[in-house]
Order: structure tokens, then C-alpha cells, then sequence
């Protein structure tokens, strides 16, 4: 397969678990090499996400490496067959590559989790909201790109609207719903968006309040993605430089603990429901 200039998150993705399945056969480069009838350097390029791999190459490699979880080598080569063009390739040359592959990561998802602590989920914000977040960021972004921003995140809603979506469960804290962006108008339409997405048979929202106290991982929001089966799952953290992913098994294991923690803390759905239209009312 013809090397990749610029491999995304998934595509990284796919050469990481490769790796991870030649190591737990405790094979080397080399051994690997010999046992597959191929090249080291080719191997080495593959698991960096470099080349591409299709979904037959992974199914032999797979069966070289006598992994036997059929249907995690199987999910492992539907994403390796996955080469369409998605509608988030409109904005490579505008948007960073994190913001990509959180798309891509959305799009593919067959369950979400998430903890906000400061905004609205991105997938559930309205665009006067959307559009006042990039009117904050520092340093001030051109019209131009915010512009490209906001449809970007327009159209990452459509996730929850395409058929068999993925089910989201948003656990949001207090602060984020009282904290303005722009005036209150802009807040109120906000939560009362909010309201009518939650609504949805996909979607569950919680409130985290202020009186529960302390629980885990406060400094930033973060997403569980889970994928086709519990080995391709993705956690995405926000930084200061933009979105992170994490796919080993031990901070997985972590972060779901975390989030359990985070879920009981918080209101039920129609408590939280509740809570959202008081905020509503005193902006």
C-alpha cells in the first residue's frame, strides 16, 4: 500500500493494534517479518500508520500472530477497509488534525460518554452558542475560521441524527450551564436547546451540581468513545493545544472508573431536566 503523508487518529489506530497483537505474541520486528513472508521496515511503517493495511492484510496478520478474539479481528478490519471520503476531509486544509479526527471518532462511535465542565457538548450546542465560543478564543481567530469552525461543528450534529446512532450519555456540570457565552439570550437559547435534545431516545443528559462536591478528573472535559468491541474504544481529553486521544488498556480502564464515579454523583435524567430549566429561568 502507498505510504501516507498525514495518517489520522484512526488510521494510527488501526497500525497501534497491530502492534499491540505482534507483541502479545511476543514476536520481534525480525520474527515477524520471516513468520509473515514481508520486511521489518514494512511492518515497522504499517503499525506507525504510515502505510495502509487493508482489511485481508489484517486478517492474515491476525491469523499469524494466533490472536483469537474473531470478533475484535474482524472490527480491526472493517476499520483498516474504511478508506471514504468523510464529510470532515472538507476542512483538512482549514482545521487542525485533532479536530478531524474527533469527527471521525464521533462518526464511527457506537457509544459516547461524556464529562463537561466549563461548556456545553459539543454535539449538543446551537449555533448562536458555537459561534460566541470561537468569538472567545485567544488569539482572536479570523472571521474566516470561525466561520469554518462553526460549520464544522454544525455538522458534527448530524451524528445523532444519521440512522442507528450512537447512544450518548452527557454528564454535565453545573458550571457549565450557568457559565454565559455572549448575553442572555444567547444562554437561555442555549439551555432550552439543551432541553429538546435531551429529549432524544439516543441521548441522556445528567447534571453534575455544584453540591455534589469533588470527583475525578475536574481539570478537563472529556469523551469515552466506544467503539465495535471494548479493545477499540478511545478517550479524548481537551488541552490547551487542542484534543488528545488515549487507547491503552490501563487509562480506558481508568476513565471508565472515573466516569461511573462522575455518573453517580449526578442528577437523574429528568431531575437533571428539571435543574436545566431552573438555571433557564434565573438567566
Amino acid at each position: 500500500m502507498p505510504p501516507r503523508k498525514a495518517p489520522t487518529a484512526r488510521q494510527c489506530r488501526v497500525g497501534a493494534e497491530l502492534r499491540k497483537m505482534r507483541q502479545s505474541a511476543g514476536l520481534a520486528l525480525a520474527e515477524a517479518a520471516a513468520l509473515l513472508s514481508t520486511d521489518r521496515t514494512a511492518i515497522s511503517n504499517t503499525e506507525s500508520g504510515r502505510f495502509g493495511v487493508s482489511g485481508e492484510r489484517v486478517r492474515a496478520w491476525a491469523a499469524g500472530y494466533a490472536c483469537p478474539d474473531e470478533a475484535y479481528v474482524e472490527a480491526l478490519a472493517a476499520m483498516a477497509e474504511e478508506r471514504g471520503r468523510g464529510w470532515w476531509e472538507d476542512y483538512r486544509n482549514d482545521l487542525t488534525s485533532g479536530t478531524l479526527d474527533l469527527a471521525e471518532l464521533e462518526h464511527h462511535a457506537v457509544g459516547i460518554r461524556a464529562v463537561l465542565i466549563m461548556y456545553m457538548p459539543g454535539l449538543l450546542q446551537n449555533e448562536d452558542y458555537a459561534r460566541t465560543v470561537f468569538a472567545e478564543a485567544v488569539p482572536k481567530l479570523p472571521a474566516a475560521r470561525r466561520r469554518r469552525l462553526l460549520s464544522h461543528r454544525l455538522k458534527r450534529r448530524d451524528v445523532l441524527d444519521r440512522e442507528n446512532p450512537p447512544t450518548c450519555t452527557f454528564l454535565i456540570h453545573e458550571a457549565a450551564l450557568r457559565m454565559t457565552y455572549g448575553d442572555s439570550g444567547v444562554a437561555r437559547g442555549q439551555l432550552e436547546h439543551l432541553l429538546r435534545e435531551s429529549e432524544r431516545d439516543n441521548v441522556t443528559v445528567r447534571v453534575v451540581p455544584f453540591a455534589a462536591g469533588g470527583f475525578p478528573e475536574t481539570g478537563s472535559s472529556t469523551h469515552y468513545v466506544y467503539g465495535p468491541v471494548p479493545q477499540l474504544d478511545t478517550v479524548q481529553t481537551d488541552t490547551a493545544t487542542g484534543p488528545a486521544f488515549l487507547d491503552a488498556e490501563t487509562p480506558l480502564r481508568n476513565y471508565r472508573a472515573a466516569m461511573d464515579r462522575v455518573e453517580e454523583l449526578s442528577l437523574d435524567p429528568r431531575k437533571s431536566r428539571d435543574f436545566i430549566r431552573e438555571v433557564a429561568q434565573q438567566v
